[in-house]
């Protein structure tokens, strides 16, 4: 039963004699609920202590030794500084180390690569043991790998009454501090690649196959672009380590001062020879090879994250748009004539599933 308020309004009368608008206006009684806390959020004080915790662990680990390392090579002033690297023998470690660097990184550059694509565009027997073998050099002491190169090239070794027979010399000599470099620096760059090319998946090198590029052009013009920030970000800690590298050189370099001692070994010399400063002299050089391969592991970090998550987030292909036949008069739009409004055929179902699955051709282009 309806009647009409005094301003007008249109009012029905519920059953019970209330009114509907009464009952619409009338405001609610708060509810008192009590605010659960986020259970993924840890309490301010909590946040707090870790924070510290965190912040105080860095500052006695990492920034008050860093200090320390520019405070004593500095201790005695800038000439002396100078002139501790101006000495022939810091020089000729400097030189070895720079240059045995040179060589592993590029081989291992080239390792990482094949061994990378072959693991994550491939399905082959022995994958498994491929990974795991990459992964050796983590789980062995360098100290270890470098002992095994002198019993392989060492004069008591297998292969060291041939060797000296062709009078080749590789254990206390450069070729074998270059070949230990490597054994202790080759996971990394393949480690960083893996995962990587795995996110990305083979759509687009299988894309490029269908429009006829060969397997150079598919792997120079769509998988090392794709994977170019990635690749830096190996490089540069692989360098790290060759650089830093001390076990497995000490074992089979022989500390020949002037010939086989790299920046580690030189600055082990100088500490024990009570040259404190010259010896910090040369741990600032590699102290400051680290601070840029950290600033340059960030910034190939962010865009290697970037990569990864477009790599992610790129939506699927669904099929070319097919413009919907001209409705008829009296039926409903994309309905086919002689069919019931709403309702689809067999060939318009099965053509859309198959579109919708199927993997975009082109996401970075034609080639």
């Amino acid at each position: 039963m309806s009647r009409h308020s005094a301003d007008g309004a249109h009012r029905v009368n519920r059953a019970d004699g209330t009114d509907r608008a009464a009952v619409a206006v009338a405001p609610r009684a708060p509810l008192n609920v009590a605010r659960r806390p986020d259970p993924v959020t840890e309490p301010p004080v909590v946040r707090w202590i870790l924070t510290g915790v965190a912040l105080l662990f860095l500052a006695l680990f990492l920034v008050v030794p860093l200090v320390a390392v520019f405070y004593q090579a500095l201790n005695k002033g800038l000439g002396f500084y100078l002139e501790s690297l101006a000495d022939p023998d810091a020089l000729s470690a400097i030189k070895l180390t720079v240059s045995t660097a040179a060589i592993a990184v590029p081989l291992n550059l080239v390792f990482g690569l094949a061994a990378s694509w072959c693991i994550a565009k491939f399905e082959f027997r022995g994958k498994a043991l491929l990974t795991t073998l990459i992964d050796l050099p983590f789980s062995v002491s360098p100290v270890i790998s470098g002992l095994i190169y002198v019993l392989l090239f060492g004069a008591q070794g297998w292969f060291g009454p041939w060797l000296q027979a062709h009078d080749v010399q590789i254990i206390f000599a450069v070729p074998g501090i270059v070949l230990a470099t490597i054994f202790v620096t080759f996971p990394f760059v393949a480690r960083e690649l893996i995962p990587l090319m795995q996110a990305q998946g083979n759509d687009e090198e299988e894309a490029a196959h269908v429009l006829g590029a060969s397997g150079w052009q598919i792997f120079r013009r769509v998988t090392l672009p794709n994977v170019k920030w990635g690749l830096l970000y190996g490089v540069i800690l692989c360098n790290a380590r060759a650089m830093g590298e001390f076990g497995a050189v000490s074992v089979v370099s022989g500390h020949i001062r002037g010939q086989t001692d790299t920046m580690p070994l030189h600055v082990e010399i100088l500490y024990n020879e009570y040259n404190f400063s010259a010896a910090f002299a040369v741990a600032s050089v590699l102290a400051l090879l680290a601070l840029v391969t950290l600033a340059l592991k960030l910034l190939a970090e962010r865009h290697m994250s970037a990569e990864l998550s477009a790599a992610r987030d790129v939506p699927a292909y669904a099929g070319p748009v097919t413009p919907a036949p001209a409705s008829q008069p009296g039926s409903q739009p994309g309905s086919q004539p002689g069919s019931e409004p709403g309702s689809r055929t067999a060939s318009q179902t099965t053509s859309q599933s198959v579109n919708a699955s199927q993997p975009h051709p082109l996401k970075q282009g034609e080639l």
